[in-house]
């Protein structure tokens, strides 16, 4: 800050490095800040650490090897990026996968949408200096993890889809823990609600705090909990069902306030709705195959197609193109991530430093799907 006699101060403006290994952008996402005293002028987001190379890596590995490398993108929902990956394949093949398989994908899909926004309210929560959330949080989110684990072999990178199915049915006694888990799940989010929702340290730093307008949201392609908390009503499951969606009706959790606090009650009564709906699978769980017939080989006809699904970040689409090999011609991903991260600087501008921890954490991104 300069001053001269008989003039008021002024301040000088600083550029300011945020990352790549600031703890609270989740990743090593790099942000250069144009500062003015503590408050915001301009941001420029840097990406492009990480460099998955997923897309290319798809077109190199056959349609049944792909599977496990979608794993890889948005790394706290392997399950759903495996939906999406299969669901694009059969439709290039025109396949319909079995009722139970459809049924099955539903339950651990909502469950893989629990785990995630476990992790969003958690590690949003340490952002903003509160440590006990986060601790409960994973704490139910590794029993889902476990779940998993007796289900597909493995915790995180489950590779459990097939195209027309899943891997494996359900284990012995794996519903009934399952549905145990439920149980518990949903006394421990009252419980978690107690702590978070209502704190008014909490509410201050977020209420009326990084506002995005309907309008805005969707100029900027905005989709999942960021674009629903401004009052957009629109879930993929609901205005265009997928699979078993199409039996098993969503009840779209939508809020009007567009803030930061609107954000995170999103996700926590998204958290109530997939318990509700995994509930539902579990007591109408058809019998019959968990796969359709398809060949070692996988060489669907030429042509190409996208698919998408609900993520738990918003939607999640894989377009892909065949020239009627075993390998993608061409794969792209639409990460919801990628997406909803070029509205950030719009909100930065005008908060404070403390105000964009707060801004940054409720977009709830992870870079694994930034940086394809």
């Amino acid at each position: 800050m300069t001053t001269t006699p008989n003039q008021t101060p002024k301040t000088q403006e600083m550029l300011l490095n945020m990352g790549p290994q600031h703890p609270s952008t989740h990743g090593v996402l790099r942000m250069v800040l144009t500062l003015e005293g503590k408050k915001i002028i301009d941001c420029s987001l840097i990406i492009g650490y990480l460099h998955r190379g997923i897309e290319k890596t798809l077109e190199n590995r056959s349609f049944l090897g792909g599977i496990r490398y979608m794993d890889n993108a948005d790394y706290l929902s392997p399950m759903l990026n495996e939906i999406a990956y299969v669901g694009a394949v059969e439709q290039l093949m025109s396949l319909e996968p079995p009722r139970r398989a459809q049924y099955i994908r539903l339950l651990v899909g909502e469950m893989q949408r629990i785990a995630s926004h476990l992790v969003a309210v958690g590690t949003y929560l340490l952002d903003l200096g509160a440590f006990t959330p986060v601790l409960w949080t994973f704490r139910d989110r590794e029993g889902i993890l476990s779940l998993f684990e007796a289900l597909g072999g493995s915790r995180f990178n489950v590779n459990y889809m097939r195209v027309g199915g899943v891997l494996h049915d359900f284990p012995k006694g794996w519903l009934k823990e399952c549905e145990v888990f439920l149980d518990t799940l949903e006394k421990n989010m009252a419980e978690l609600e107690v702590l978070i929702t209502g704190n008014e340290i909490f509410e201050a730093r977020t209420q009326g705090v990084g506002y995005i307008s309907p309008e805005q949201a969707i100029a900027y392609g905005l989709t999942g909990p960021n674009l629903r908390a401004s009052g957009t009503y629109w879930d993929l499951r609901v205005n265009r069902p997928y699979m078993a969606y199409r039996e098993v009706p969503v009840q779209m959790q939508v809020r009007q306030e567009g803030d930061c606090f609107a954000r995170y009650k999103v996700r926590i009564q998204e958290i109530y709705e997939s318990i509700r709906l995994c509930r539902t699978v579990l007591d109408q769980l058809p019998g019959g195959p968990i796969g359709a017939r398809t060949p070692i080989a996988l060489r669907p006809p030429r042509g190409e197609t996208y698919f998408a699904i609900e993520g738990s970040k918003g939607e999640l689409g894989v377009y892909l193109v065949s020239d009627g090999s075993e390998y993608p011609w061409r794969a792209k991903l639409r990460g919801p991530s990628f997406v909803n991260l070029q509205i950030l600087p719009e909100l930065l501008r005008g908060h404070t430093i403390s105000d964009e921890i707060a801004i940054m954490g409720s977009m709830d991104f992870v870079l694994g799907e930034v940086d394809r």
